[in-house]
């Protein structure tokens, strides 16, 4: 696609670019991405795409603008509460580049969809905040030969990859299921800071580039981890799993999988939070802190440590001297626990192991506690050497 005056002048800082130069821009204007979700990461995703001059943007959301989205989601205004999200995001984008065609999708990403709709792009941005559609698009794009420009935050903290890509691992091999529902807060619940899906955001969209000009390295293979506390970027290796049922070589499984939404409730009514009583009649409070945790480490106090996260997540991070028991194994096997001796509970944030500890009192283990914060607050206040994802 040949560039004409306007778009010469638009470009111009790019076609000055050896890496780029009237070629590559030429290979975006005939370049086309999805990105499924105009929220907090589809916006500057988006806004940055369409400046960059993406011939073609797809936009799929099925939602309306509304007031708590605006401290984070800057292609909305005060004006376009109520309105479709993917409406208000084309006219704008198209104000921003009017040689950009915009394609509103206004309609939620289900398997009747996902792999006709991300097969008529080249690669998909996922914005989506939510863990059904996310291995919606994973499983999509595999079967699709597109990539998925991937991107997460949840309060401080955010992280971006590149899955589905050839000969790279998808977003299975990572994490093969996604969590029960109810163990994960949600944005809504745990907060997100109003600037991190811009940082996360624009990086998606530095990957996209990069994918569609052929640059550099992307981030396949390697998840790449923002602390937004720490201002610190760290990489986790994501090796290709030789048996995940996805993505592996020759694998049978074509059929798409919607599953309910895990990215609900973090604290269900009903749940016991309260103080339990030891059989010497001593309350043993619900939670316990990282720090009072270590206290008992440093005095040699005799007490469990008893992880409920994946096994996934333990091989990425985790406590030395801590035991693995998943937290769907729990009814099965609490049995091998010791009910006499102290015992604390972690997971990644604490939502999975309180729902743990409960269930624990409930069948006799009184001395059973909480971890405050889980193994995120343990890195960020015990032992910084831990990764976080």
């Amino acid at each position: 696609m040949s560039l004409g005056p306007a778009e010469q002048r638009r470009y111009s800082r790019h076609l000055v670019m050896p890496e780029v130069g009237r070629e590559g821009q030429e290979r975006l204007a005939a370049a086309s991405v999805l990105v499924v979700g105009a929220g907090g990461l589809g916006s500057p995703a988006a806004l940055y795409l369409a400046s960059a001059g993406v011939g073609r943007l797809g936009l799929m959301d099925f939602d309306q603008v509304e007031e708590s989205n605006l401290h984070r989601q800057i292609l909305f205004s005060e004006a376009d509460i109520g309105q479709s999200k993917v409406a208000v995001a084309a006219a704008r984008l198209a104000e921003i580049n009017p040689h950009v065609e915009i394609e509103a999708i206004a309609a939620r990403l289900n398997a009747g969809n996902a792999v006709e709709t991300i097969g008529d792009y080249d690669l998909v941005v996922d914005g989506s905040d939510n863990f059904p559609t996310r291995y919606l698009v994973n499983d999509a794009c595999v079967q699709a030969g597109r990539p998925d420009v991937f991107g997460s935050v949840l309060r401080f903290e955010g992280q971006v990859s590149v899955f589905a890509a050839p000969t790279g691992p998808c977003y299975r091999c990572l994490f093969p299921e996604p969590p029960p529902p109810g163990v994960i807060p949600s944005c809504a619940e745990a907060g997100v800071l109003g600037v991190l899906p811009g940082i996360i955001g624009s990086l998606q969209a530095h990957e996209a580039i990069k994918l569609l000009l052929g640059l550099g390295s992307p981030l396949v293979g390697r998840l790449l981890v923002f602390d937004g506390i720490k201002m610190k970027f760290r990489e986790i290796a994501v090796p290709r799993r030789p048996d995940c049922p996805t993505c592996a070589p020759g694998t049978t499984q074509k059929q798409l999988v919607e599953y309910e939404e895990a990215c609900v409730v973090a604290h269900p009514q009903g749940r016991e939070t309260h103080a339990a009583q030891s059989r010497s009649g001593e309350e043993v409070p619900f939670e316990i802190s990282p720090s009072e945790v270590q206290n008992w480490r440093d005095a040699g106090r005799s007490f469990s440590f008893v992880d409920v996260r994946m096994p996934r997540e333990f091989e990425v991070a985790s406590v030395a001297g801590t035991t693995l028991l998943p937290l769907h194994e729990l009814p099965q096997r609490f049995a091998e626990l010791d009910r006499g001796q102290p015992m604390v509970v972690m997971c990644h944030h604490g939502i999975r192991s309180a729902q743990a500890v409960a269930f624990l009192r409930s069948q006799g283990f009184p001395l059973a506690r909480n971890l405050t914060g889980g193994i995120a607050a343990w890195a960020r206040d015990v032992d910084g050497s831990i990764p976080q994802y």
